[in-house]
């Protein structure tokens, strides 16, 4: 196992190449579909889902990451923690550019994390269109201390705990929750698909994507913050703390917290029918209306 001295430290901050991705219309539905997504402008193809913006980045976000690593750590790869920034909605039937670049490594008792930074603009429009940063643990790795810039915080504040959440949603993973996922994502990892891979692998068996469980926390957290117009979420941040099995309700209780900049903040905390915690330090964002109402 790596030792820290061949770790690449001096990729941090260097774009990777430039990727085209189209955002097919009918592939924004399936995702939709997949992700059990009730709001009618994704079912419709009106707007892709926010989670949505990662499917054109899984090959860079990935690259980018391993890119510092040693070549013995880049399979022990863990998904860590996803902070999106969603500038606008992707068009479904645009072409966007997508670039990835490694920002930071840090040393764990139990591994390393690197911080990879996307970003997403539409070729047609020539906007930036989002901001992805995606947070790799690389189990059993060892680094030294830390070099270039640090995970985004996104904590959760335990003096919530003296109150009642403001609401709490609730959603049931299907059977076939993986397998939908994965054509729609085009995620194929055999921990999702196939029960006998996932035991070697030290699970009870196969495990729902982690960014499944972000897609439909976020249609779950626009439902009751902003139904009518899903465009206002502009941030969505977690830490993925344990996984979720097809069949198993989850659970996320939110607390509004404060505004600032124009946009309202929410707190969140998910966890399972097994009473284990699935994502940890969720923030969401979202614009505020012209005309605020409470919900």
């Amino acid at each position: 196992m790596s030792d820290g001295s061949d770790f690449r430290p001096e990729r941090l901050g260097v774009w990777g190449g430039q990727e085209m991705f189209t955002a097919d219309r009918a592939r924004t539905i399936a995702y939709a579909a997949a992700t059990n997504d009730p709001i009618r402008q994704h079912t419709d193809g009106v707007y892709a889902p926010p989670v949505f913006a990662v499917v054109p980045i899984m090959v860079p976000m990935a690259d980018a990451a391993m890119s510092v690593v040693p070549d013995d750590l880049m399979l022990r790869i863990l998904h860590g923690e996803h902070d999106f920034r969603f500038h606008r909605p992707i068009q479904p039937g645009e072409t966007l550019e997508v670039r990835a670049r490694p920002i930071g490594i840090e040393g764990k008792s139990s591994g390393v994390v690197v911080t990879a930074h996307i970003e997403t603009h539409s070729r047609d429009a020539g906007d930036l269109v989002n901001e992805q940063f995606f947070v790799g643990f690389f189990r059993g790795g060892v680094f030294d201390g830390r070099r270039g810039e640090p995970s985004p915080a996104h904590g959760f504040d335990e003096q919530l705990r003296a109150r009642e959440p403001d609401f709490t949603m609730a959603h049931t993973f299907d059977a076939d929750q993986t397998f939908r996922y994965a054509d729609a994502a085009g995620d194929p990892m055999p921990i999702h698909l196939d029960d006998d891979f996932a035991k070697a692998m030290g699970l009870p068996g196969i495990i729902i994507h982690g960014l499944c469980t972000i897609a439909m926390l976020s249609h779950g957290l626009i439902t009751r913050v902003s139904p009518d117009d899903p465009a206002r979420l502009k941030r969505l941040a977690v830490r993925l703390s344990s996984p979720a099995f097809p069949g198993q309700t989850v659970t996320t209780a939110v607390w509004a917290t404060s505004s600032h900049d124009g946009r309202d903040r929410y707190l969140f905390e998910t966890w399972s029918d097994s009473d284990k915690f699935v994502i940890k330090d969720g923030l969401a964002e979202f614009e505020q209306p012209v005309d605020k109402e409470s919900i």
